[in-house]
């Protein structure tokens, strides 16, 4: 595996890829990778003649500088995995690498960051946008795949994509679960044993929530309401940040439930904040996110 760490050299190396005709799939991360971080790779190794991994801890999506400090890095540990998968190329730039003194661009899709991800961490999708359109022109991939655990995050991108001309795939990967439910995520490891127990009222509140719509619910306050009381019941060590329903792809929250929607949750733990969300068509009966692997 050959590892970089400056964009010149990523982007030179990239070029080189191109010019050889090799389909370049990328996996962009922030480390302290877990299985679902695994089946994404595994995913682009199918589809590609190079799978490009980066991790970078980016400081401009975080809000709170204490959660930065806090996420966990596991680079040496990380490094090995991707060996192990069969990944060519791992791409781990530094803080000023991909920010240089100067730096002042940043990308902004507007409305779609709005709510529920938006509207509580300030700034957040700005730093995810700026920091993965820089990731693509040094990488250069004909793909990216992206879970959609981070659904949201997903569909903002995939606007970038599409209103800024970019020449790749945004892809798609439905969300890796334990066989409790809970979706994988890096900060799982943060969380206390209790809290980790609790946590998974996030994925039962979820599957609540879906039984209520499939059953005829169009009431989006209802639906709301029941898995709020639910929340509070089943994890009290968490604070609920918002229970949401929202179109998809438009992110902007419903008055009635109707089409495809996004039903999203985000719970703060004592160690750690989890988000998780359905994607659901009520009227065809089809739900996404909910398969536990």
């Amino acid at each position: 595996m050959r590892t970089f760490s400056t964009p010149k050299e990523m982007q030179l190396f990239a070029k080189q890829l191109r010019k050889e005709g090799k389909v370049i799939g990328f996996v962009p991360t922030m480390g302290a990778l877990h299985e679902g971080h695994l089946r994404l790779i595994r995913k682009a190794r199918r589809e590609a003649d190079i799978v490009v991994v980066s991790i970078f801890v980016n400081p401009t999506q975080f809000d709170d500088p204490e959660d930065f400090a806090r996420y966990p890095r596991t680079f040496d540990e990380d490094r090995y995995k991707l060996e192990m998968e069969g990944v060519q190329v791992l791409f781990a730039p530094g803080p000023d690498d991909m920010y240089p003194p100067g730096f002042s661009t940043f990308v902004e899709v507007k409305g779609l960051d709005r709510y529920m991800e938006g509207a509580y961490r300030p700034g957040h999708f700005r730093g995810v946008t700026t920091v993965v359109l820089k990731l693509f022109n040094i990488v250069m991939p004909h793909f990216a795949i992206f879970g959609l655990k981070d659904a949201q995050q997903y569909y903002i991108i995939k606007r970038m994509v599409e209103d800024l001309n970019l020449d790749l795939e945004v892809v798609p990967h439905e969300t890796v679960r334990e066989k409790d439910g809970l979706a994988l995520s890096s900060r799982n490891r943060l969380l206390s044993p209790e809290s980790r127990k609790q946590a998974t009222a996030i994925y039962r509140a979820l599957k609540l929530g879906k039984e209520l719509i499939f059953s005829g619910e169009r009431n989006p306050w209802k639906v709301k309401e029941e898995m709020l009381r639910f929340l509070k019941e089943e994890a009290p060590l968490g604070e609920v940040d918002y229970v949401e329903i929202a179109g998809v792809p438009d992110l902007q929250p419903v008055s009635e439930i109707e089409g495809k929607v996004l039903l999203a949750v985000a719970v703060r733990f004592p160690e750690a904040r989890l988000i998780d969300n359905f994607i659901l068509s009520p009227d065809d009966r089809l739900v996404w996110n909910e398969r536990i692997n």
